[in-house]
């Protein structure tokens, strides 16, 4: 990790713990937020929604996204945000659109119709902001809980953030393949594993919940 990223990584450490509100430190908080940094997992092959500067030698040649079983690797952190924008601390609603940002290269998680390298299943992988990094996030009840599974549906082309089993060799021997499938099948499955969260704030939770109930 070279030096720009750990000044990145300390960065956003000290300022995300900072303004964590006394009921998160006590457990009382339990929503996916907006503006919140997070690991995901998925559930079946226990692996973690990873990235970095190593791109596809084929493909859309994009940056890769893997899945790892390093459980302290900071390149597993992604940054919530939406669409529209949204407020910091706002609860995701279920199957609103999110887009998700690699901390340590600010590259969103998107997809397109390129075949992935091992799998030959739709290529995933993380890329400056457009209309391919919009995803819609599949979950029960009006907002994301940090203790349920969920799927994440890619917007434009419909296929599900998945697994393929697949692992690839130098130079990220070892990593698993992510790609996008048709299929709501197991691999598809994720929860959160890790991560730091804004809690919301009480006065913009209930403009929400009278808005939703409308």
């Amino acid at each position: 990790m070279d030096i720009p990223r750990k000044v990145q990584y300390v960065c956003f450490v000290s300022l995300f713990l900072y303004t964590i509100s006394p009921d998160f430190v006590h457990g009382k908080a339990e929503l996916v937020t907006c503006g919140s940094v997070l690991k995901l997992l998925n559930t079946k092959y226990k692996v973690r929604l990873h990235s970095h500067e190593v791109r596809y030698a084929t493909g859309s040649e994009q940056q890769s996204v893997t899945g790892t079983e390093d459980q302290e690797d900071i390149n597993s952190h992604w940054v919530v945000g939406a669409k529209p924008p949204c407020f910091r601390g706002e609860p995701v609603v279920c199957k609103g659109e999110i887009r998700l940002t690699h901390l340590t290269t600010g590259m969103n998680l998107r997809s397109h119709y390129f075949p992935s390298p091992l799998a030959r299943e739709q290529e995933v992988a993380a890329g400056a902001e457009d209309a391919g990094d919009l995803w819609k996030v599949l979950c029960d009840g009006p907002f994301w809980r940090r203790d349920e599974e969920v799927m994440l549906k890619h917007v434009s082309t419909e296929v599900y953030l998945a697994v393929s089993g697949n692992r690839f060799g130098r130079p990220i021997e070892g990593q698993y393949e992510i790609v996008g499938v048709r299929g709501s099948n197991s691999p598809t499955r994720w929860r959160v594993s890790e991560g730091v969260f804004i809690h919301p704030p009480e006065s913009k939770m209930e403009l929400h919940k009278t808005h939703t109930e409308l």
